[in-house]
């Protein structure tokens, strides 16, 4: 693999990163790939941009390896998703270090409960869980978590 580069995602690859998303989505074991869901996954894309969305894509030369949501203004890690043939490369950890430099002090982010590697990857990279609470819009129970930077230095 080479090293993919993160960028602003472009609209004309709006529907590629959904199919990522699901894709990513359906490895963890918690859904399973349909049209209907590729379906609602492009059309939230369009929407979570217009609500204010910061959508970065890691592009492998023309290949979408990636996406990483974000809403700044929130300090919320809202999407980080890796294709299955980019997982277990570090990828994760460099949109990770990536957000760390769009968010310098603090961010939050959420995990479905049951997707265990997520959120245990997540604390080994430093984010400290909050609390638990179901999402009403899909019923799952979500662990909320949190990170701040510790030192004052700003790198």
């Amino acid at each position: 693999m080479s090293h993919p580069i993160i960028r602003p995602a472009r609209p004309e690859e709006y529907d590629e990163i959904g199919r990522v998303w699901m894709e990513s989505w359906v490895s963890t074991g918690l859904a399973e790939a349909s049209d209907f869901l590729l379906a609602n996954l492009r059309a939230r894309i369009r929407r979570e941009i217009e609500d204010g969305w910061s959508l970065f894509v890691a592009d492998d030369r023309g290949t979408i390896a990636a996406m990483l949501a974000l809403h700044l203004p929130k300090l919320y890690l809202d999407m980080l998703f890796v294709a299955p043939a980019y997982q277990g490369q570090s990828l994760g950890r460099q949109l990770l270090a990536f957000t760390r430099t769009q968010m310098l002090d603090e961010m939050y982010l959420r995990c479905v409960r049951e997707n265990e590697k997520a959120w245990r990857w997540y604390e080994r990279e430093g984010f400290v869980f909050e609390k638990e609470e179901i999402e009403p819009s899909n019923g799952f129970m979500m662990k909320y978590y949190r990170w701040r930077r510790s030192s004052p230095d700003r790198r």
